[in-house]
This record gives C-alpha cells, structure tokens and sequence, in this order.
C-alpha cells in the first residue's frame, strides 16, 4: 500500500558522523528522522511514480526459548529491570530492529516466548539485556517443528566449516554423531572445508565444543536450509547434576571433598541457594550436596593429621555454555553481575 509520509531531517554518514543535508543523490547511504512505525523492506518513493523494491525474504525463525521474570532466592540483588513488563518493553523493543525476532507473551505473568534464527542470536539478545541491567530467567531453546501431511518437519542448517587437516578427524566423528549430512569435502592447502546438511538443534552448543575439537583452528557459519524429516532422537546430557540442598557459603573443605563427585563450576566463598546447580555429577542422576559443610573439630591434635585442602579450579561456564548445558527441568539465572545455573520449582 501507498502511505504518504514526511521526513524532517535527512544525514548523510561522513567517516563516523552524521551530517544533515538537504538532499540525497542515488547510491547515497542516508538516515532519515521523522517517521513512526517504519519496518524493514518499505521503501521510500516518488508519489507521482511509486516503484517499490522487493521485499527482503527473512529467514523464519527456527529456535524459540522462554524468558522469565526471576523467582530465586536471590531475586532483585543485581538487576534494575526485574519486572514481567519491563521485561516485555524490552523484547517488543528490540522486534522493531530486530526482523528476524518473534515475541509472544505467555499469559499470566509467566513470561514470553522468544523465537529467533539459532542459539548465537537469543545468546546475544540475552547478553545485552543483562550489560543494559535486565535480571531474568531463560529455558533452554526447543527447535520450532511443523506438521506437513501428517509427517514432523524440523529445521536444518547448511553447515560449512574451514578446519585445519590435523583435527578434521573428530569433527567429522562428531557430526556424524549429530546427524549430520556430508555434502562436500574439498581440501585448500592445509585446511579442509566440510559442507553438511544438519539439523539446526544439533548446533545448539556445539560451537563451543567445535573450538575444543579444533584448539581454535577452526571457523563455521549456517545458513538456513529449510525444513526436513524429522532426524530422531540425539542426546543432549546423560549425566545428572550436584544441586544445593539449602543456602549457604560455600567452603573449600566441602567442595574438595565433592570433586571426586562431579565437576564444580564455582569455588569456596560463594553465596548460593537452595535449588542452585553447582557442578555436574559424574553419573547419571542428580544428587543433592551440602558445600558448607566444615571440617569436625575436637580438641584433641596429632601431628600429621591435617590435610591440604587443594582444590582443582572451577569450570566456568560462559552464557551459550549454560544454555546448551541445561535440561527442560533446569533454568538459567541471568543477572548483571551472575550466571547461575538452578532447577526449576
């Protein structure tokens, strides 16, 4: 439809300034200020001959998480913007320059469901609402299926990766355990490219995986490549977690004594709570810890008898880390000052 509309500046971009001009020629990179409610793909034309460029094809949206406002112990510590609208403000705010973004409110204040291109575009929207002071919770991100007659649909990535010849073993290893398609193999000099056909959730967290398998030799990019027959089932986590059984400070003598239970994320002197994921345990099945737990004192001394606690450093998870890490009964805790990881109610 033809809408008219009237701009009241027009800039031109001079090195890293915006200059206002009263013109602009064709070709011109330009910035206009005066319109409301303009999207991406309207173009602005003469009345007298209006001739609109085509529409941008925006790929759908393939990933969808649920952002919620924070209910822990610890909620309201950290963030300024803790509330469900404010929360909604925010996501509907960034729809407007955002197209590939899709918000949807759940109903009754339990939060919104945000759909997006893949795990790299929600991490990055969930990085800067924490930096601009957003405190809320997130689930992990679930693939958006569609039913074509009768038969489960699922997105798919075209995946390509340029990889050094020496780790080309176990990416391949990998992503044949992913359900990932070979399309093509080509060698240039030292380096190997690999093309694969790829089920998008198989990509969620294995970035940070594909950096492991390379030593950082490595570099990959996706593209959407439609949807496709459902692939089956692939395995996210089979092992279990060391949950927090109340709240408390955690201390070394505790958590050296967990080590041999799983893997901790966090070391002594942390305040954490009740329902919080501290470690991954190394068994199938979560168990419940108590990491202020001290050492028994009696008067009574002997030489020798004290041990050195030595403790192995924590792994520190990153955002995307936590986010690939979690099951559906587990939740991730965004704050300006904290990732946390905790179960759900």
């Amino acid at each position: 439809s033809l809408l008219p509309v009237r701009i009241s500046k027009i800039f031109k971009f001079e090195r890293d300034q915006k200059i206002p001009v009263e013109t602009a020629q064709a070709g011109e990179i330009v910035a206009v200020a005066g319109l409301d409610d303009i999207t991406v793909g309207v173009t602005f034309t003469d009345p007298d001959t209006p001739k609109p460029l085509p529409l941008i094809d925006i790929d759908p949206p393939t990933i969808a998480m649920h952002f919620i406002p924070n209910d822990s112990p610890f909620a309201g510590q950290d963030g300024q913007f803790v509330t469900s609208r404010q929360i909604e403000d925010r996501l509907f705010r960034e729809t407007l320059s955002d197209v590939a973004l899709q918000v949807e409110a759940l109903g009754g204040g339990s939060g919104f469901k945000v759909s997006g291109r893949g795990e790299l575009h929600l991490s990055i929207l969930i990085e800067k609402m924490r930096r601009e002071g957003f405190e809320f919770q997130v689930t992990r991100p679930v693939v958006i299926m569609k039913e074509e007659a009768g038969e489960t649909l699922e997105p798919y990535e075209e995946l390509t990766i340029d990889v050094d010849e020496n780790y080309q073993g176990p990416v391949i290893e990998k992503l044949g355990s992913l359900k990932g398609q070979m399309l093509e193999m080509n060698r240039r000099n030292d380096m190997i490219r690999l093309a694969y056909r790829i089920p998008t959730r198989s990509l969620i967290g294995f970035r940070s995986e594909f950096l492991t398998l390379t030593k950082g030799m490595g570099v990959m990019n996706y593209v959407f490549a439609g949807y496709g027959p459902y692939a089956g089932e692939i395995t996210n986590r089979t092992s279990g977690v060391l949950v927090v059984k109340e709240n408390c400070t955690t201390v070394a003598y505790a958590l050296f004594n967990l080590q041999e239970r799983g893997t901790l994320f966090l070391g002594p002197g942390v305040k954490v709570y009740k329902g919080q994921i501290i470690g991954e345990h190394c068994r199938a099945g979560d168990m419940v810890v108590n990491p202020a737990k001290g050492k028994k004192l009696t008067n009574i001394r002997a030489a020798g008898s004290d041990e050195n606690v030595i403790l192995t450093p924590p792994t520190l998870l990153s955002l995307e880390d936590c986010i690939a890490f979690i099951n559906d009964d587990e939740l991730v805790e965004v704050t300006p000052a904290a990732i946390r990881l905790r179960k759900r109610k």
